[in-house]
Formats: structure tokens, C-alpha cells, sequence
């Protein structure tokens, strides 16, 4: 048998762990896909169960491509340096089958209701979603640092899809728990957001009072409209008298501009006067 690095056994060691979790998940979605009413919530889980099962045939063969299958060398975490064969994979994987079993009736028998069931559940795969979120980064981490890029890219494309299915949980959760609300708590202890819509609109109301009175909206827009027309006629009479200001103001300058011309026609009448003066001091000589 050919030996394995130390480097390809940490390697598979990981990847050992990711399988049995993909395992351990495969048989958890089964279980909450038959608990699960809501028609949108149980499309992602189908689809993403068949998304577990790849993740598990692509990790499976990843291991068996650095040996740890075929009567090779798979580590444990307990003690690397125990050989084992395929079994080890077998192994793994009905352990944590075994364990998703065992709490699937105890997850048929939470909360007091059906929508507080799918709640517990959507909550149980949030936090598995974040450990697989975990487990394939910390994969992805070492096989760059030891070099292995098939690895890298194979974690990293199985953790985006994780990071998926975490982001649609993260929203499915709040509407889960109105599901519970609705179904388990009076409408007369509930805030609704029709009631909080209602105190606002008073809430504008009152802050409006003083522009819109009780008659409505077409009430205030002819009390406004009168109003204004009543400014206007106020405001004609000083229109009237600035303009008639105005017009008395260019008045006077046209007065001046006709004294000017009369005391230019006048030294006019002047000068001619002299003329004679003048032809008759000639005429004495």
C-alpha cells in the first residue's frame, strides 16, 4: 500500500468530516421536508437536499482521489495513524445518519403547533448551514495552504452554495415567525401594520389641522382659493397707488425737460434781441 503524505491525510481528515456532516444533513432534510406546508420553504429544501447529496458524492471522490479509499489510508480525528479501509466512509456515514434518525421523531414533536415545528426547524438548519459554512472554509483554507488546488476549488464552490441556502433561511425565519404569531396569538395582542398605518394617518391629520379642516380636501382647497382672491383684492388699491407714484415720478422730469427748452428758446429770443441793438449803434455812426 502506498503511504500518505501528512499533508494529504490532514486533507482528507477534513474532508472526512464535511462528508459526514453532508450525510448527517441528507437525512435531516427528508425528515423536515415532510413537516414542511409551506409551499416556497419546501421547493428550497428539495432542491437544496439535492444539493447535499452531490455535495457528498463530489467530497466522497475527492477522498478517494488522495487515497483514503480502495484499502488506503483515511485518517480519523482520533488517531491519524490507524489504517482503515472504504469502511471508514461507510461508517461515518451511517453514524451520522444514525444521529439525524434519532432526532427526526423528536423534531415532529416540537412546539405546539405546525408553524412553530417549521420555525425550530428553519432555526436547527441556520445553525447547520453555518458549521458547513465553517467546515468548507477551513477545507478551503488548507488546501491553499498546502497547495491543493482541486480541493480549494471544490470547498469553495460547495460553501457558496451553503452561504445560499444560509441567506434564504435568514429571510425565511422572520416570515416563519409571523406564520407562529398569526396561528398562536390573538389579533387583540398582535400590533398589526395596518393599526400602525392608522396611527400615522391621524397622527398627519392632526399635524394638518390648521391647512385642512373637517369638511375634506375640496373643502380647504375653495376656503384657500377664496382666500387668496381676497389677498389680491386687498393687495390692489397700493398696486393702483405705486403705479400712479410711479407715474407722477416721470411727470416732473418731463417739466424739467420743457423748462429747459423754454430757457434755451428764451436765450434764443436774447441773442436775437441784441442783434438790433447792435445794427442800430452802426446805423448812429
Amino acid at each position: 500500500m502506498a503511504e500518505v503524505t501528512a499533508r494529504d491525510a490532514k486533507v482528507i481528515q477534513y474532508l472526512t468530516e464535511a462528508y459526514g456532516k453532508e450525510k448527517q444533513l441528507e437525512t435531516a432534510l427528508q425528515a423536515h421536508i415532510g413537516m414542511t406546508t409551506r409551499a416556497p420553504y419546501r421547493r428550497r429544501l428539495e432542491a437544496h437536499l439535492t444539493e447535499t447529496r452531490r455535495h457528498a458524492r463530489e467530497v466522497e471522490r475527492r477522498i478517494k482521489a488522495l487515497g483514503g479509499a480502495n484499502g488506503q489510508v483515511i485518517p480519523v480525528p482520533e488517531a491519524l495513524s490507524d489504517r482503515v479501509s472504504d469502511a471508514a466512509l461507510r461508517v461515518v456515514s451511517g453514524t451520522q445518519k444514525g444521529l439525524a434518525l434519532a432526532q427526526g421523531p423528536l423534531h415532529a414533536l416540537r412546539g405546539s403547533g405546525q408553524a412553530e415545528k417549521q420555525l425550530k426547524n428553519a432555526k436547527d438548519q441556520y445553525s447547520d448551514e453555518a458549521q458547513e459554512i465553517a467546515t468548507y472554509r477551513a477545507i478551503e483554507a488548507l488546501g491553499e495552504a498546502v497547495g491543493d488546488r482541486e480541493t480549494v476549488k471544490l470547498a469553495r464552490a460547495i460553501r457558496r452554495e451553503e452561504e445560499r441556502m444560509a441567506a434564504f433561511l435568514e429571510k425565511e425565519i422572520p416570515r416563519l415567525v409571523k406564520a407562529v404569531t398569526t396561528a398562536e396569538i390573538p389579533a387583540s395582542e398582535r400590533r398589526t401594520g395596518r393599526r400602525r398605518t392608522t396611527t400615522r394617518r391621524r397622527v398627519r391629520t392632526t399635524g394638518a389641522w390648521r391647512t385642512t379642516t373637517s369638511r375634506g380636501a375640496g373643502a380647504s382647497g375653495r376656503a384657500s382659493t377664496s382666500r387668496r382672491a381676497s389677498a389680491s383684492s386687498r393687495a390692489t388699491p397700493k398696486r393702483r397707488a405705486s403705479a400712479s407714484g410711479r407715474t407722477t415720478g416721470r411727470r416732473p422730469t418731463g417739466r424739467a425737460t420743457t423748462g429747459r427748452r423754454t430757457t434755451s428758446g428764451a436765450r434764443a429770443g436774447a441773442g436775437r434781441g441784441t442783434r438790433p441793438r447792435s445794427g442800430a449803434r452802426t446805423r448812429s455812426r
